[in-house]
């Protein structure tokens, strides 16, 4: 990797050296440091049970099809859909906020051609039946994304945009503005796929929802907009070369996971992400999936109940220093703030040597935006350290495809150590899953009437407690 692309992470300020009683005391950073090194190893000797860690490097074929694919349907279409929901949905959203404009979907003379991406990641009936007013059938490209082929949500939407594109355009035509995404073998959407002839691509086997980003699932979206995904998965392969390191001083993604560990040993069981840049903000939202969804777990690997996990919370400087930094600040020890900076926005805006005459404002002249958004985030970061709170910043040379892979891929491999370390099964979620047996159940899903008579067999609400 070069230097001067590697994102750096900063955890002077986990440590009680820098913020006092409630950091890390340095006589137990050697303990930390040696469960770092048992939790990198453990990782590593059952990296073939990660299919997701193979990505950054078995992808280039895949990436080949993507991308020719991408090309003839940039040609084609001025809008891709993308139907999912979870990882499926929330990393292409991460990955085109990050890579382009804000207002990329609005300004079509700066797309160079490229489709605008519109992701229905939830089925709000209002939502769906306005993308349907606003997305010109002709000219849409609609990609489902379900590994399982049953996510209720997906094929919901799946089953209304068929009906619709055949209604509207002829079933021959309606193929052609169909994509899926999935299991190779395995579930509803490939069978459907095979017998209607949708062009398809596959989630390898192993690789879960909220580890998707680096296959199909984050690839095609990506290409298709115009992101350079072998930048991607460079950024990801040189980030996954740190990680064989078993010394979490020379291992971001371990020294993430080991002092978040250490934090929530102290009773610190939320940790709030917040980027100083737009385009990174739905980076924490991405976070926030991936964290919760593989920590949170009521049993360890033992079967013996643990109820653990993070909150993650998601913020974004300098919106959120007027609205949720006073709580950080000043409120209850029980959070770890993660800060995530740029060194180069790609631009800048300078601040006019106006109203000089008054000296609240006139300070502001002969600066920058991008001046004073660094600015306001070392406020930030030094207000915290004041103040006593456990934080850490990490920093990317600049937003760029090879930066964004390097940050997901760290994100992904910090979990698989935290769940190492806490003695859970960080891939599954069961949580989720009684969620879903319950909506299958409530709509008469064959299959699932023990699940339906268990439901109605709970005590009925009383209408006394409804205000």
């Amino acid at each position: 990797m070069s230097e001067n692309l590697r994102l750096k992470l900063d955890v002077n300020n986990m440590l009680a050296e820098f913020v006092g009683k409630h950091g890390i005391a340095a006589v137990d950073l050697a303990v930390l440091e040696g469960r770092a090194a048992l939790a990198a190893a453990a990782v590593e000797a059952k990296r073939d049970e990660m299919a997701w860690r193979d990505l950054p490097h078995n992808q280039a074929a895949v990436a080949a099809e993507i991308k020719a694919y991408a090309d003839d349907a940039r040609g084609k279409f001025d809008t891709l859909v993308v139907f999912g929901i979870g990882g499926s949905a929330l990393g292409p959203i991460a990955v085109q906020q990050a890579m382009h404009s804000p207002y990329y979907n609005l300004d079509k003379s700066r797309r160079g051609g490229n489709p605008r991406l519109l992701v229905a990641d939830n089925i709000d009936p209002k939502t769906i039946a306005e993308l349907f007013v606003i997305a010109n059938l002709k000219t849409t490209l609609f990609s489902v994304v379900s590994k399982s082929g049953s996510t209720s949500e997906t094929m919901a939407q799946f089953m209304i945009v068929k009906d619709i594109l055949e209604r509207e355009l002829g079933k021959d035509a309606a193929r052609e503005h169909l994509v899926c995404t999935t299991d190779q073998t395995n579930g509803n959407l490939i069978k459907i796929a095979q017998n209607e002839g949708y062009k398809t691509f596959y989630i390898p086997s192993g690789v879960g929802g909220r580890f998707s980003q680096l296959c199909p699932v984050g690839l095609l979206p990506a290409a298709i907009c115009g992101i350079d995904i072998e930048e991607m998965l460079a950024g990801a392969a040189a980030m996954d070369a740190l990680c064989k390191n078993t010394s979490m001083w020379q291992n971001p993604a371990l020294a993430f996971a080991t002092l978040h560990l250490a934090a929530m040993e102290q009773g610190k069981n939320i940790t709030v992400m917040m980027p100083y840049a737009d385009g990174l903000k739905y980076i924490a939202d991405w976070f926030a999936q991936l964290w919760a969804e593989s920590l949170g777990k009521r049993f360890d690997n033992s079967s013996g109940e643990v109820f653990v996990g993070q909150t993650p919370v998601k913020a974004l400087g300098a919106t959120d220093q007027h609205s949720q930094v006073q709580l950080y600040v000043e409120g209850p020890f029980d959070k770890v703030v993660v800060l995530l900076g740029v060194e180069d926005f790609g631009c800048d805006v300078p601040i006019p040597t106006s109203f000089q005459d008054i000296p609240s404002l006139g300070f502001l002249g002969g600066h920058t935006l991008g001046e004073l958004l660094v600015a306001e985030q070392k406020a930030t970061e030094y207000a915290l350290q004041k103040a006593g709170r456990m934080n850490m910043t990490i920093t990317l040379p600049r937003i760029c495809a090879n930066t964004i892979g390097q940050l997901l891929y760290m994100f992904e491999v910090a979990t698989a150590y935290a769940g190492e370390m806490l003695g859970i099964n960080a891939f599954d979620q069961p949580g989720v899953e009684e969620g879903k047996n319950a909506t299958y159940a409530y709509f008469g899903r064959p299959g699932y009437e023990a699940k339906k008579a268990e439901m109605d067999a709970a005590p009925p609400k009383n209408a006394k407690y409804v205000i």
